[in-house]
C-alpha cells in the first residue's frame, strides 16, 4: 500500500497551486469583484453563474449546489480522484517532490491508478511521435502531406505513428516500469494469446487530451489496405477515458473559446487541424460518438452561456450530415448560447475544403453560418410543396412547433416572422399567433413540447393568404367577388363571344379559381375557344356542350349559356371590365406567389435566380398597375 503523504508536503502543494489557475482549466472565470471570480458551476446545471472562487483564501463555493472546498477538493471531485492521486497530480504541476510517512520515498508502484494511467498515455504519446520519423511511417507522413499538413502541424497536434509489429509499444512501456495490468486497463494494450499486445498497429495516431491537456486516449487512422480494422479506431472506455465526456482539441481551443465566446464543432481530427491552421482556433470534435449532453456541459462552462455566445456546428451537406445536424438541434435548448450550422460545400469536410480552396475558404465557411433552428425549419419545410395552399398549411403545421419550442420569447417572435417568410405566407400575424398558441399549449402541458391536441382541425388553406387554389381549390362560392366575376366572364364568353374574343382565349385555366369555372374554361378551349363563337355562332354552343368531359360540366355550360348577364346594357365596356377584373386578380395572386418565392430564397441564393425572380416581380407589378390605370387597353 502507498504510504501517507507528509502533511507539510500536502500544505506545500495546496499553497503552491493557485486555485483560480486550476479551476480556469475547466471553466471560464470572470471577475466577481473584491478579488473573487465567478463562473458556471461544473457540478450542477445552471444558467447564471453561482460558482465563486476566492484566490486569496484558496477556496471555491457554489451558492447553487453548496459544493465547496480548496484546490485539492475541487480536483478530487471534478476528476473523481482519491486524495493521494490529487495531491500527486498537483505536486507534479508545481514541481514538488512528495515524501511518504510509511514506505519511504515516493516509489513509482505506489502512485495512484489515475496518475499511473495518465503517465502511461503520456509515455505512449511520446513513443508514437518518435515513430513518425521512422522509415516505416513514410505512409503516415504521406497521408498527412496529401491533406495539407506539414511536419510542424503534426508536431503541434502531437500526431504520431504506431508500428505495425505486435508489441513494440507494450515492450517499451514495460521497460518504463508499467505493469501488464496497467497497460490493459489503460486501453493502450489488449490481451493476446501469450499476453498483452499493442492495441494500435500500423496507424496514424492522434492523442486525445482532456481539458487540462493530459493525454487520456488515442484516435488511430487506418493507412493500409490489408488492415481489416475500422477506418478509425479509438481507445475503449477506461477509468480515465469516456468518449461522451471528451472533446478533441479542447485543450488547444479552450482559451480562445472563453475569449471569443464561440466554439466550432467539426466531425474529425483532421477537420480540427485544418480549422486551427486556417485560423479557426475554436474548433473541436467529438471522438467517435455523437455530440451529446456531456459535451454540452463542457462547452457551457467555457462559454458562460452569455447572450452573445455561439456554437457553430459544421456538417457535410449529405444525408448523414443533415441527420447529424438535426440530432444536434435536439440539444439546442440546452444551450443559452446561439447555435448555428455551417454546411460544407459539395460534401467537403473542412479538411478537404482547406486543401481545395485554402485557409480563407475554411474561415468563410464558419462566417456563412445559418442559425440551427432555421436549418431545422428549412429542412422540415423542404418536404412540402410550397406552391400550393395545402402544402404551405402542412409545412406550417410541422414547422411551427419547432419555433414554439424556442425558449427566448424575443427570438421566438422573430423566428415566427422568419417562418412566414420562408413559407411565403403574407399574413405574418397569422403565423405569429399560431406559434404563440403552440407555445401556450406547451406551457400548459408542463413543457412537454408544443404538440397539438388530437383531432385539431387542419389550418384552412384560405387562412394562409397568397397563391391561388387552382382547379383543386375551394368549392363554388357565389358570395365571392372573384367567383361572381369569373362567372360573369364565362357567361359573356358563351353568350357574347364577340365582346371578349380574342382576349378571352389568352386567359389561362388557372385564372379561374373556382374548380367548376376552371372546368368550363377548359371545355371552351377544347372546343376551339371563344373565337369559334365568332366564326361559327350557330354551332358554337353545341360544340362546347359536346366537348364537355361529363354531364356535370355540360350542365354548367348550359346554365351559364342561358343565365342572364348582370347588366341591362351589355357592351364592350362591360365586357372589358370583367376581363380586367379576372386578369387583375390573377396578377395579384401571382405577385403574392412570387413574393413568397422571394421570401423563401434565403441569403445564399444564386444571383441569377434572384435576378430572375426580381425581374418577374417587377414585370407583374408594372402590369397590374397598367390594368388599374388603363383598364382593358392594357390587356
Amino acid at each position: 500500500m502507498a504510504g501517507r503523504i507528509n502533511d507539510d508536503d500536502v500544505k506545500a502543494v495546496r499553497d503552491a497551486v493557485p486555485i483560480d489557475a486550476v479551476v480556469s482549466e475547466y471553466l471560464q472565470l470572470r471577475s466577481a469583484g473584491g478579488g473573487n471570480f465567478k463562473g458556471l458551476c461544473p457540478f450542477h446545471d445552471e444558467k447564471s453563474p453561482s460558482f465563486q472562487v476566492s484566490p486569496s483564501k484558496g477556496l471555491f463555493h457554489c451558492f447553487g449546489c453548496q459544493e465547496g472546498g480548496d484546490t485539492i477538493a475541487f480536483v478530487m471531485k471534478i476528476d473523481h480522484l482519491s486524495f493521494s492521486e490529487t495531491v500527486e497530480r498537483l505536486a507534479a504541476l508545481a514541481g514538488i517532490t512528495l515524501r511518504y510517512e510509511e514506505g519511504g520515498y515516493n516509489p513509482t508502484h505506489q502512485r495512484g491508478e489515475r496518475v499511473r494511467l495518465v503517465e502511461a498515455h503520456k509515455a505512449a504519446a511520446e513513443f508514437y511521435v518518435e515513430q513518425l520519423d521512422s522509415a516505416e511511417a513514410e505512409i503516415g507522413r504521406k497521408f498527412l502531406a496529401e491533406r495539407g499538413f506539414e511536419q510542424s502541424a503534426a508536431q503541434h497536434f502531437g500526431v504520431g505513428y504506431s508500428p505495425a509489429g505486435w508489441d513494440h509499444l507494450t515492450r517499451y512501456l514495460r521497460g518504463k516500469g508499467f505493469t501488464d495490468k496497467e497497460l490493459t486497463l489503460s486501453g493502450i494494450s489488449q490481451e493476446g494469446r501469450r499476453g498483452p499486445i499493442d492495441r494500435f498497429r500500423g496507424r496514424l495516431m492522434w492523442p486525445i487530451r482532456d481539458i487540462t491537456g493530459e493525454v487520456v486516449g488515442f484516435g488511430a487512422r487506418k493507412l493500409r489496405d490489408d488492415d481489416n480494422g475500422p477506418k478509425y479506431l479509438n481507445t475503449p472506455e477506461t477509468p480515465i477515458y469516456k468518449k461522451s465526456q471528451v472533446l478533441y482539441g479542447i485543450d488547444l481551443a479552450k482559451k480562445e473559446i472563453a475569449k471569443t465566446s464561440k466554439a466550432v464543432v467539426v466531425e474529425g481530427y483532421t477537420d480540427v487541424m485544418a480549422c486551427h491552421l486556417a485560423g479557426v482556433t475554436t474548433a473541436i470534435a467529438t471522438c467517435g460518438t455523437a455530440f451529446g449532453g456531456d459535451h454540452i456541459k463542457i462547452l457551457r462552462r467555457l462559454l458562460m452561456d452569455n447572450a452573445s455566445a455561439e456554437v457553430v456546428f459544421t456538417f457535410d451537406g449529405d444525408a448523414a450530415g443533415q441527420k447529424a445536424a438535426l440530432r444536434a438541434f435536439e440539444d439546442d435548448q440546452k444551450f443559452a448560447a446561439e447555435t448555428s450550422i455551417a454546411i460544407t460545400p459539395g460534401g467537403m469536410d473542412p479538411c478537404d475544403l482547406r486543401l481545395a480552396q485554402g485557409d480563407a475558404a475554411v474561415a468563410s465557411l464558419v462566417e456563412t453560418r445559418t442559425p440551427l433552428f432555421e436549418f431545422a425549419i428549412r429542412h422540415v419545410v423542404s418536404r412540402h410543396n410550397l406552391e400550393t395552399p395545402a402544402g404551405r398549411a402542412a409545412a406550417l403545421d410541422e414547422a411551427a412547433p419547432i419555433v414554439a419550442n424556442i425558449k427566448n420569447i424575443a427570438i421566438q417572435h422573430e423566428s415566427a416572422v422568419q417562418l412566414a417568410g420562408i413559407l411565403g405566407i403574407m399574413d405574418i400575424q397569422f403565423v405569429i399567433k399560431r406559434v404563440a398558441q403552440l407555445a401556450r399549449w406547451a406551457r400548459d402541458r408542463g413543457g412537454r413540447g408544443p404538440t397539438a391536441p388530437q383531432g385539431r382541425r387542419p389550418v384552412p388553406a384560405q387562412d394562409l393568404g397568397g397563391g391561388h387554389p387552382g382547379p383543386s381549390g375551394p368549392a363554388l362560392n357565389l358570395r365571392s367577388p372573384a367567383h361572381r366575376t369569373e362567372r360573369e366572364l364565362l357567361k359573356l364568353a358563351l353568350q357574347r363571344p364577340d365582346l371578349v374574343s380574342p382576349a378571352f382565349d389568352a386567359y389561362g385555366i388557372d385564372e379561374f379559381t373556382a374548380p367548376p369555372y376552371a372546368a368550363v374554361r377548359q371545355t371552351i378551349e377544347d372546343a376551339g375557344g371563344a373565337e369559334q363563337g365568332v366564326v361559327d355562332p350557330s354551332d358554337y354552343l353545341t360544340r362546347v356542350r359536346d366537348t364537355a368531359p361529363n354531364d356535370t360540366v355540360r350542365a354548367l355550360v348550359t346554365e351559364l349559356a342561358v343565365e342572364a348577364i348582370m347588366r341591362k346594357t351589355v357592351d364592350d365596356i362591360y365586357a372589358g371590365m370583367q376581363l380586367v377584373h379576372v386578369r387583375l386578380r390573377a396578377v395579384d395572386r401571382r405577385i403574392l406567389d412570387v413574393q413568397g418565392t422571394f421570401a423563401r430564397l434565403g441569403p445564399h441564393v444564386d444571383p441569377e435566380h434572384l435576378a430572375a425572380v426580381q425581374s418577374e416581380l417587377w414585370v407583374l407589378q408594372q402590369y397590374g398597375e397598367a390594368l388599374r390605370n388603363n383598364g382593358a387597353a392594357a390587356l
